[in-house]
């Protein structure tokens, strides 16, 4: 199909700023302002309605519906067909108090009108739960990230390619990134508009839509979300982010703060939410992605080239900041794990041209070489036992999830799919795997790119199929280190997208 360009699909519209715009005043004649119609979707009790006041601007919609969630919705919809890259902004308020703390008021993005089709939306619920909740497949199950800010007056829902996110802003504030993205493709044209949900098909709720906005992006610039995800639900729940580029999460011992590097720095900042503090690592200000805290999370390892001739050190600091100590006497080298009974590191480094796994006591000595193929090897890390090391491997053209036993002998291939597989990280109760992946046709491990975090399952009796756990933006940064939670339940990431810029 032919893909119609956004000025064409959006006749009449004003430009603003150099970017196509419009809202009631000067949209196309539609019969509700900016949008063709409006219909139930799914199986609604009571008929929906809407009320467009073309002096107030305002929307004030009526819907049923028992949820929007699952593997099929029930809502009223107010709606138009598009196609492209767009931004869709609205003040939302619910007209009564009381009812049901989970109803919904969204926009929201859908590939057809069926009740099961695939979706992507940003919700305003009842008790001020904002998320950014999605289905990726027609007749899938519904997942969302949930915004750390509760009750916002203003909600934004941006496409921009195939990803999709979500802004907010309280009253009187302009609006922000809520963090966290996903990757989901709708095919031209789709539908747009807005709608509410009573999560009570017994009842109809009502919520005013205001300064209904309908707008092409602007180009972009880079933002970094630090998000945690569920194993069991696959839900994601967003705990910082920034138009900034920071990377590589690990989680503490005690499962309350996580670790990140920004700017050469080491930060910390509490897996509920807050502001990151730095770390005090000395005169190791050049620190990179790899690092990683200890098995008794007393100290950390990092990898900083702050000092000649700039080439990548591994260092070992305490928690809670202090002078770094030199482990690694050659570089570059990549601190990636640290063995189970916390006396060994290993790490990827490049010797003579070719890198290589390599471990070495955790006190500091001889490095020992533990692979010797052609191509990379890397991202090495102790099994929770202690009795292997899982690392990826190109030596089969595309890179592959390799384990080895931790003097090196019985290198044996763990995944064999059409995929570029990364960074393996064993769950602390030694049942998972969770490994990036990228297409087949990606060189390296590069920034900005779609990308799946996948788990396989660990059994006695060898390793299970390949489960996809969540589908972003991402790549180099989003993993590339341990980032379990110690209780193995969730898996700390970072993803990034190219947001417009201030």
């Amino acid at each position: 199909m032919k893909r119609l360009s956004f000025s064409a699909l959006l006749a009449g519209c004003l430009l603003s700023g150099g970017n196509l715009a419009f809202s009631q005043g000067n949209a196309p004649g539609y019969r509700y302002g900016l949008f063709e119609t409006s219909a139930d979707v799914g199986a609604v009790k009571h008929p929906g309605a809407v009320l467009h006041d073309t002096a107030a601007s305002t929307y004030t919609i009526t819907g049923s519906g028992e949820n929007m969630w699952a593997s099929a919705d029930g809502f009223h919809f107010v709606y138009r067909r598009i196609s492209g890259d767009l931004a869709l902004s609205a003040d939302i308020r619910f007209l009564e108090s009381g009812g049901n703390a989970h109803r919904k008021a969204v926009l929201i993005l859908r590939q057809s009108l069926d009740a099961d089709s695939p979706y992507a939306d940003a919700a305003l619920h009842g008790d001020g739960l904002t998320s950014l909740q999605y289905r990726e497949a027609k007749g899938g199950p519904t997942r969302e990230i949930q915004s750390a800010v509760q009750g916002p007056r203003r909600l934004q829902i941006e496409k921009r390619g195939d990803y999709v996110w979500m802004s907010v802003a309280r009253e009187g504030e302009p609006l922000q990134s809520a963090g966290g993205s996903f990757r989901i493709r709708f095919s031209d044209p789709f539908y747009i508009g807005l709608g509410v949900c009573a999560h009570d098909n017994r009842v109809t709720e009502k919520a005013v839509f205001s300064r209904v906005e309908l707008r092409q992006p602007p180009a972009p610039v880079v933002e970094s979300t630090l998000e945690t995800v569920s194993i069991a639900s696959r839900d994601r729940r967003v705990v910082h982010t920034r138009r900034a580029h920071f990377e590589a999460p690990n989680w503490s011992r005690d499962g309350k703060d996580l670790y990140f590097n920004q700017g050469g720095r080491i930060m910390r900042i509490p897996v509920a939410g807050g502001e990151p503090q730095a770390i005090d690592t000395g005169f190791a200000i050049r620190c990179n992605n790899d690092h990683g805290l200890s098995p008794d999370g007393t100290q950390m390892a990092i990898s900083d080239q702050s000092q000649e001739p700039r080439r990548s050190l591994i260092y070992i600091v305490p928690i809670g900041g202090g002078t770094p100590r030199r482990i690694t006497p050659l570089g570059p080298s990549y601190w990636h794990g640290w063995s189970p009974d916390g006396k060994t590191l290993t790490y990827c480094a490049e010797r003579n041209g070719n890198y290589d796994v390599y471990t070495i006591p955790a006190e500091g000595g001889t490095e020992t070489r533990l692979t010797n193929a052609e191509g990379l090897d890397d991202g090495p890390e102790y099994s929770p036992d202690g009795r292997f090391i899982y690392f990826n491997s190109v030596r089969t053209g595309l890179m592959q999830i390799w384990r080895m036993k931790t003097d090196g002998s019985e290198q044996t291939r763990i995944t064999r799919d059409e995929y570029n597989n990364w960074f393996a990280h064993p769950s602390p109760d030694g049942k998972w795997l969770v490994l990036i992946s990228y297409e087949k046709e990606v060189t390296g491990h590069p920034a900005n790119k779609d990308v799946m975090l996948r788990l396989i399952p660990v059994t006695p009796d060898g390793y299970g199929e390949a489960q996809v756990l969540a589908r972003l933006f991402g790549g180099q940064g989003t993993i590339n280190v341990p980032s379990w939670s110690p209780d193995s339940r969730q898996l700390a990431f970072v993803s990034y997208r190219l947001a417009p810029p201030e």
